[in-house]
């Protein structure tokens, strides 16, 4: 387990578990950021990600998805 900050851009995994406050998680978890959810790192833009989730691109800053933690 690692946190989404740390994948290579074309790499696939799934949601692990969140971290961070109550708020944090039900924001993630209202973007498709669920247990066992796949997604792709589209690309990287100086520290912040660009995700392939659930048919859906999610940009994320990199303060928030370093509270997604992945499983390859």
């Amino acid at each position: 387990m690692m946190p989404l900050t740390l994948m290579q851009v074309g790499d696939r995994a799934t949601v692990a578990r969140l971290g961070g406050s109550e708020d944090t998680r039900r924001y993630l978890m209202n973007l498709g950021f669920v247990a066992q959810a796949p997604l792709e790192l589209v690309n990287r833009l100086g520290g912040n990600v660009i995700v392939n989730i659930k048919d859906s691109r999610i940009a994320l800053n990199a303060d928030m998805a370093r509270h997604i933690m992945v499983d390859y």
